[in-house]
């Protein structure tokens, strides 16, 4: 049997950025873009050109992805024309081969938000695909309140989609806008649509989760026959979000009736990094990874109870409706060293650490990691200190220097213009081999603004290494976030460290403390280590 290609349309970008304290620098978007590339999915909307600087630079920047870019944007104006229109016109120049424009299938929205006749909007939508289609451009569009506007005025809304579909858009997308329809009637509306004339093959869907029904409804569609389905990594979205990706793609890969009759273009590989996907994305936002959530969360595969875990040992199928290795999760058995041991071994793998199935070390490795874990540190995306781990664990950490001491100094004051003023120190103590080293830094721009402690501790820290110096003078940090784990006068803080060096490499490391700053030297250590065990360096 021959399966039908369903593609994957990814809005964290731009729907996803649209949630209410998300907002990506232009790096930001492009590691993200690079995440869903390796995931499989078929189109990267990036963002609206010319709406912010961080849209315009992203896609003047071009990550170059096997997903076909796409830049989004709305139809022409009233009393434009599509070749006259300068927003319309940016969003063209962005240069993607793909461009999404959104319009109104909405009668209501049509007359009020607008202003205008209904039928000048069709003829709006009919000549700015039309534009798009004559540049050389895949077309698609987004039939914005698409449902309720069926509901309202059925003939109308449908008139609307037939104008983008018969100008040679290659997708006209059903969006549900204000997220309040549920999957049943979404269903019998896009079977309409079908029957109206406007072949599934042509059709997707974009849904919201105000009633929670986002995915739910996604594949209600996809029954009903829509071959494009769009969503967000994590589900990001404006008000309550959009269709989850990462619930949506392992269901169409694993569950019937829609693993045995379609066929996206995620390999099983890039499905066991769904969860690395998920998480990565979590610590770019600095957000708490939901332990709860569906097939990716820390919680997903967890088996507390005694009945259910003498089960799981028995059998796993008693408990778990797909194996949490196919997702890039793990099972999690509290109180048992034996738990997740095969995906140690695919992490030290990863890392370039093979250890034989069975070695007893692994269980030591598994217990140093869930030790250091209940104290608040996080390895799922920070595998440059998981790896310096698991290599003490094992004996194969080199000694390269040793930390005698540091002290850090903030001082603020007012210059001689009478302005507030502050300004960091740090002092660091190395030993290598038999000499002392002590390294002192400012945290001072070129223009004499400080960049605070843990800058003057990163420059102290990596002023002089002795014999490691050249293996780290092209280190830079290129991000820092930190967490509070637990509140109140207990507080602990994590700290995660992305770090870069002039070839391009970029690896993350963890630091834990009550003091933000002894966590961030932590994680500013480990990041050093980690490069001179990567490069090889004499120990």
């Amino acid at each position: 049997m021959t399966r039908e290609r369903l593609y994957l349309y990814d809005t964290t970008l731009r729907d996803g950025q649209q949630t209410q304290g998300v907002q990506f620098s232009t790096d930001e978007k492009i590691r993200i873009a690079q995440v869903l590339d390796a995931l499989g999915v078929d189109y990267i909307e990036g963002g609206w050109p010319g709406a912010n600087p961080t849209d315009s630079a992203f896609f003047e920047a071009a990550p170059d992805t096997r997903a076909r870019l796409t830049a989004f944007g709305m139809t022409k104006r009233a009393g434009r024309s599509a070749e006259n229109d300068e927003v319309l016109a940016g969003v063209m120049n962005a240069g993607t081969p793909a461009i999404c424009l959104v319009g109104k299938t909405h009668d209501f929205h049509v007359t009020k938000a607008l202003g205008i006749a209904l039928e000048e909007n069709v003829e709006n939508i009919a000549r700015s695909i039309a534009h798009v289609v004559a540049q050389g451009r895949e077309a698609l569009f987004d039939a914005e309140h698409f449902f309720d506007g069926y509901k309202a005025d059925p003939a109308y809304a449908i008139d609307c989609c037939k104008a983008a579909h018969e100008a040679g858009a290659r997708w006209i997308v059903l969006c549900d806008t204000n997220g309040g329809t549920l999957p049943a009637e979404m269903g019998e509306i896009t079977a309409r649509v079908i029957a109206a004339g406007i072949p599934g093959s042509h059709l997707g869907i974009h849904t919201h989760d105000d009633t929670g029904n986002a995915v739910a409804g996604s594949l209600a569609a996809i029954e009903a026959g829509v071959r494009q389905v769009q969503g967000t990594l994590n589900g990001l979205g404006e008000r309550c979000g959009n269709a989850n990706l990462t619930s949506l793609i392992p269901t169409l890969k694993l569950k019937e009736p829609f693993a045995g009759r379609l066929e996206t273009g995620v390999s099983d590989e890039a499905l066991a990094g769904l969860t690395r996907a998920s998480r990565l994305l979590d610590e770019i936002l600095n957000r708490v990874p939901l332990k709860s959530a569906p097939y990716v969360g820390a919680s997903a595969f967890a088996h507390k109870a005694g009945l259910h875990a003498s089960a799981i040992a028995k059998d796993p199928s008693t408990y778990e409706h797909v194996e949490p290795g196919r997702v890039g999760n793990a099972r999690i058995i509290p109180m048992s060293n034996q738990a997740g041991q095969s995906n140690l071994r695919k992490r030290l793998a990863e890392a370039g650490i093979a250890v034989e199935k069975g070695d007893p070390r692994l269980s030591r490795i598994l217990e140093e990691v869930k030790l250091r874990e209940g104290q608040g540190y996080s390895y799922d995306t920070a595998q440059a200190s998981f790896e310096l781990v698991a290599r003490r664990v094992l004996g194969e950490l080199p000694e390269f220097f040793e930390v005698k001491r540091y002290r850090v100094t903030v001082e603020r004051r007012r210059d001689k213009r009478n302005r507030v003023v502050s300004l960091s120190e740090a002092v660091v103590v190395v030993k290598i081999g038999g000499d002392k080293k002590l390294s002192v830094s400012e945290s001072l721009d070129p223009q004499g603004n400080d960049r605070g402690p843990v800058n003057a501790l990163s420059r102290a820290l990596a002023k002089d290494l002795g014999p490691y110096q050249s293996y780290i003078d092209d280190m830079r940090l290129v991000d820092f976030k930190v967490r509070i784990t637990n509140g109140g006068t207990e507080a602990v803080t994590r700290v995660i460290i992305d770090s870069q060096d002039g070839q391009g490499n970029r690896w993350s490391t963890v630091g834990v403390s009550a003091n933000i700053v002894d966590a961030s030297f932590e994680a500013l250590l480990d990041a050093i280590v980690w490069k001179l065990v990567r490069d090889g360096a004499p120990a």
